[in-house]
């Protein structure tokens, strides 16, 4: 998406104890996304990349943080919040160029939209295409460190 925004290549990082820090973590990193933007997040099985984006989801007001679950199966789920939708994606269970054009990513780049996409790392033009990336790493069981690079306001 790539969006040539007035903005620079930033790097932030967080270190959460528990769920509920990450899903602040989210709340906050909310602060610094806009519309219209592509977001890429990166980790292991289980890292937590779905807490954090409840906070996310939450911090544009479009969902409770509960009601935000983790579209594996589905791959997309949206969430409209009153100034921007959200589309959260998850790439797991897509492996070919052919599956991914069938989900319309293209379809939701606009204006009002911010895509998270987990599992975006697996396709190259995720990797070069995205506004952001954003890391999760396991420290410990329930400790993650959270790397935001991308071009953000600073």
């Amino acid at each position: 998406m790539a969006t040539g925004k007035a903005s620079t290549e930033m790097t932030r990082q967080y270190r959460t104890s528990s769920a509920g820090e990450t899903i602040q973590a989210g709340r906050d990193l909310a602060g610094l996304l806009s519309a219209p933007m592509l977001v890429v997040l990166t980790g292991d099985l289980g890292a937590g990349k779905t807490t954090l984006v409840k906070g996310i989801v939450e911090g544009f007001q479009a969902a409770k943080e509960e009601d935000v679950t983790s579209p594996t199966f589905t791959l997309v789920h949206e969430y409209r919040g009153t100034s921007v939708s959200l589309f959260h994606v998850d790439l797991y269970r897509v492996d070919t160029e052919r599956q991914l054009l069938t989900l319309g990513l293209d379809d939701l780049i606009d204006a009002n939209n911010i895509l998270l996409i987990e599992w975006g790392e697996k396709f190259e033009r995720f990797r070069t295409e995205r506004d952001a990336e954003i890391t999760i790493r396991r420290v410990d069981e329930t400790a993650r460190a959270i790397t935001v690079v991308g071009r953000l306001p600073s």
